[in-house]
């Protein structure tokens, strides 16, 4: 995967993780509670700061009631 690639994925994945956490009006530390994470990892993938193992992606989907698939979904334009 192209340099560029990763760094598309970890926006998009910042981006719906913030909205899907909004939308189910949690708090990056609940959130991070549900998962069994830091508070602060959330802020760091909100952040597009770093990569993210596929462990946390699923805990983070389970605590979100997503799939990991709801996390990379592209915005859709029209």
């Amino acid at each position: 995967m192209a340099r560029r690639d990763v760094y598309a994925a970890r926006h998009i994945l910042a981006r719906n993780l913030r909205r899907l956490r909004r939308a189910r009006t949690m708090t990056q530390e609940q959130l991070a509670n549900a998962a069994g994470l830091r508070q602060a990892l959330i802020s760091e993938l909100e952040s597009s700061k770093i990569d993210v193992r596929i462990d946390t992606l699923s805990r983070l989907a389970t605590a979100l009631g997503s799939s990991m698939a709801d996390l990379f979904e592209e915005a859709k334009r029209g």
